[in-house]
C-alpha cells in the first residue's frame, strides 16, 4: 500500500498535469518557454497553485506555546508590527515553477491536440547497444560478484574434502571459490526519424516569422522524439539558392534576396538521396515560408519535384506558410491545388502565435 506522501506527491503531478493541459496553448506561444530548455527538461512557472507550507518564527518572539501563562488564560492574537506604504488592491501572485520532461511535455501535447501515435518503418539503421549479464567467469571486479554462486562453489569444496561440517555449518570461500557475472554487448536495432527543416530567408522574413518557425519546430521535434528512439535533425535555408547550415543559424540568418523555393526542394531531395533510404528511415521535410516565390515556373518545378521524387521518399511533407506583410502567400494556393490531395502532404497557414497550436495538429494530426 502506498505511503502517504507518496499519494500526495502523485495528486500533486496530477494537479500540475492539468494545469499545463489547461494553459497549453498558451505555454505554445511563448518562445522563453523553449530558452529554459535543459538536458531533457523544461522549467514551467504555473500561477494559481498555492502550496501550504510552515512558517517558522525566531525563538525570542512571543506567540502561542511562549512565555508565562495560567489555566484558563484567552489566547489572543500576538502583536503585528505596523507596516509601511499603502495597501494594494489586486490578488497576490503565487507562482510556482515545475520541471517538467521533454517525455512528459509530449504525452500531455499528444493527449490535449489528439495526436496519433505513429507507427514508425525501419529497424535496420540505427542501433544502440544494452549490456546483458549471460554467464558466470572465475574472474572479474568485486562488484559484479555473484555471491550464491561463490557460496555453492565453497559448500562444494568443504563437502568434497571433508571439512565441512552440518552440525556448525561454517562456509569460508577461498580465493578460487570466487565466481562473477560476465556479460556481452547485444546490438539493438531502434525505429529511427530524420526531419528535414527548410526555411524561407529572404528579404520578406523578419524575426517574428523566424520567431514562429523556432517555437513551432520546437513542439514538432519533442513530439516526434516521443515517438522515435533515433532521431536525426538537417536545417536548410534558402533565398534564391538553399545551402545547408547548423541549427544557430538556421533561426537566425537573414538574407536580402529573391526567392527560389525548387532550390530548397533539389538540396532537400539530393540529402534524402544520399543519407536516408526510405526502407529504413522515417522522413519528415518541413518547408516554412511567407508563399512569395520567384516565378510560376519555379512553382511548377517544385510540384514536380515533390510529386515524382519527394513524396515518395518521405513519411510527411509539411508546408507552414507564415504570414508576412511582404509575402504574397500565393505558393500554398498551388501547393493544395498541385498535390493538396496527396495524404502525405500537410498545408498549414500561420498567421501569428496564436495559429502555432492549430498548425501543429495540421502537420501532426494524420499520425505519419
Amino acid at each position: 500500500m502506498p505511503l502517504k506522501i507518496e499519494q500526495d506527491h502523485a495528486r500533486f503531478k496530477a494537479i500540475v498535469r492539468g494545469r499545463i493541459k489547461q494553459n497549453l496553448r498558451k505555454f505554445i506561444q511563448r518562445g522563453e518557454l523553449i530558452g529554459k530548455r535543459g538536458g531533457q527538461a523544461v522549467t514551467i512557472p504555473l500561477p494559481t497553485i498555492d502550496i501550504p507550507r510552515f512558517q517558522y518564527g525566531h525563538r525570542d518572539q512571543g506567540g502561542v506555546g511562549q512565555g508565562d501563562g495560567d489555566v484558563g488564560s484567552v489566547l489572543g492574537p500576538g502583536a503585528v508590527e505596523p507596516g509601511s506604504g499603502e495597501a494594494g488592491q489586486g490578488e497576490g501572485e503565487h507562482a510556482l515553477e515545475v520541471e517538467v520532461s521533454l517525455e512528459e511535455l509530449a504525452s500531455i501535447l499528444g493527449e490535449e491536440l489528439e495526436l496519433p501515435r505513429i507507427q514508425p518503418k525501419g529497424h535496420d539503421h540505427v542501433v544502440a547497444t544494452k549490456t546483458r549479464y549471460t554467464g558466470i567467469n572465475t574472474t572479474g571486479p568485486e562488484s559484479l560478484r555473484h555471491f550464491k554462486r561463490t557460496y555453492k562453489r565453497a559448500l562444494r569444496r568443504q563437502i568434497a574434502s571433508g571439512t565441512y561440517n552440518p552440525a556448525a555449518p561454517v562456509i569460508v570461500p577461498t580465493h578460487e571459490d570466487r565466481r562473477y557475472r560476465s556479460w556481452r554487448l547485444q546490438p539493438i536495432p531502434e525505429n529511427n526519424a530524420a526531419i528535414l527543416y527548410m526555411m524561407d530567408v529572404s528579404g520578406s522574413m523578419g524575426d517574428e516569422q523566424k520567431e514562429i518557425v523556432r517555437i513551432e519546430s520546437f513542439w514538432i521535434d519533442t513530439w516526434l522524439r516521443s515517438q522515435y528512439q533515433g532521431i536525426e535533425c538537417r536545417y536548410l535555408i534558402h533565398d534564391a539558392v538553399a545551402r545547408e547550415v547548423d541549427r544557430e543559424t538556421f533561426f537566425h540568418t537573414r538574407e536580402s534576396g529573391g526567392t527560389m523555393i525548387s532550390s530548397a526542394y533539389k538540396l532537400c531531395q539530393e540529402i534524402i538521396d544520399a543519407e536516408y533510404s526510405p526502407s529504413a528511415w522515417n522522413v519528415y521535410a518541413l518547408h516554412f515560408s511567407d508563399g512569395d516565390n520567384w516565378s510560376a515556373d519555379d512553382t511548377r518545378l517544385c510540384l514536380d519535384i515533390l510529386a515524382k521524387r519527394m513524396l515518395p521518399a518521405v513519411n510527411l511533407f509539411g508546408y507552414g506558410q507564415v504570414e508576412s506583410p511582404y509575402g504574397s502567400g500565393q505558393f500554398i494556393k498551388d501547393l493544395r491545388e498541385g498535390v493538396g490531395g496527396d495524404e502525405k502532404v500537410s498545408l498549414s497557414e500561420i498567421a501569428d502565435k496564436e495559429a502555432i497550436y492549430g498548425s501543429i495538429r495540421d502537420f501532426l494530426g494524420k499520425g505519419r
